[in-house]
């Protein structure tokens, strides 16, 4: 699944090749991917043609598209396989192309098309409301339980520690708690717990102010690097707006790396290995010497 870093860069192509953009059609190809949109396809045709897209913008995996007319914002989600592209219209459709939104910026025909596979994603329109902590940020209403992520500015670990400290869970749960920080799945949670020197099984109320910094600086830092390669790409589905793979995946320091030598410890004359356990109906990688089990796991 996309994660935030891939987002991103999706965002930032759609705010450099569509924004200020009129819509001058849209053709729905299959209306399994506008099931978001309880008003069903014909609402969402009338509501976007004639519309200039505004700015885009991100809460954790959520990626929406402000409309000058009115508190409203074509909302994305890419779900497992979602794309989003930008692409000439005298390109060849791509195989599982779903949705065709036609737009026109300075005489400058593209359409905005958006492919997936396997059909979890979609695209809806929904009201902006102001944001509860930040009055002054307009916010989808179906996105607002989402919680801010470590690349938002108003970002604040402090008050996370305080949410973390009442709770009983483990500490790789809560990073990947969408309503408590967003954008953080698998393969991020994994790496950010290696540099901060975390196991995944860390209880949340032993965990020191210092600690909370640190794993979510670690994430910080982890998606920022992410995001200057382009994302991660284990999926062949994943390409940005212009069809383009990110490389992150060479960067990784133990997810997917499970059985292979510990680059920290390999480094220090040591051949601990990786090690791979199931979680979550997922799996967690993460080096037994740098990140030691603790003694109150909660597994």
């Amino acid at each position: 699944m996309p994660e935030l870093p891939e987002v991103e860069v999706v965002r930032r192509g759609v705010q450099q090749w569509a924004s200020t953009a009129h819509v001058t059609a849209v053709e729905i190809l299959d209306q399994r991917s506008l099931r978001r949109h309880v008003d069903g396809p014909e609402d969402f045709i009338f509501r976007l043609v004639g519309q200039r897209l505004g700015a885009s913008h991100r809460r954790g995996k959520y990626l929406w598209i402000a409309l000058d007319e009115g508190y409203r914002a074509i909302v994305i989600h890419l779900g497992m396989s979602g794309q989003v592209l930008v692409s000439d219209p005298d390109i060849t459709d791509p195989k599982h192309l779903k949705i065709r939104i036609t737009i026109c910026r300075d005489d400058d025909i593209q359409e905005l098309r958006f492919v997936d596979q396997r059909i979890f994603g979609g695209l809806y329109i929904d009201t902006l409301l102001p944001a509860e902590d930040h009055p002054e940020e307009l916010i989808p209403e179906t996105v607002a339980h989402i919680g801010r992520d470590p690349l938002d500015p108003l970002f604040s670990a402090e008050a996370i520690f305080r949410q973390l400290r009442k709770r009983k869970s483990s500490l790789k749960r809560a990073l990947l708690d969408q309503t408590v920080s967003s954008g953080i799945g698998n393969i991020y949670a994994d790496e950010a717990l290696f540099r901060a020197r975390l196991h995944y099984a860390r209880p949340t109320e032993t965990l020191t102010r210092n600690e909370v910094s640190r794993v979510y600086t670690a994430a910080e830092q982890v998606m920022r690097l992410a995001l200057s390669q382009g994302g991660t790409s284990f999926d062949a589905l994943y390409v940005n707006v212009n069809g383009e793979s990110g490389y992150f995946d060479r960067s990784l320091n133990v997810y997917g790396r499970a059985g292979k030598p510990c680059l920290v410890c390999r480094e220090n004359g040591n051949d601990t290995l990786i090690v791979r356990q199931k979680f979550m109906n997922r799996s967690s990688h993460y080096c037994p010497k740098c990140q030691p089990v603790p003694r109150r796991a909660r597994w």
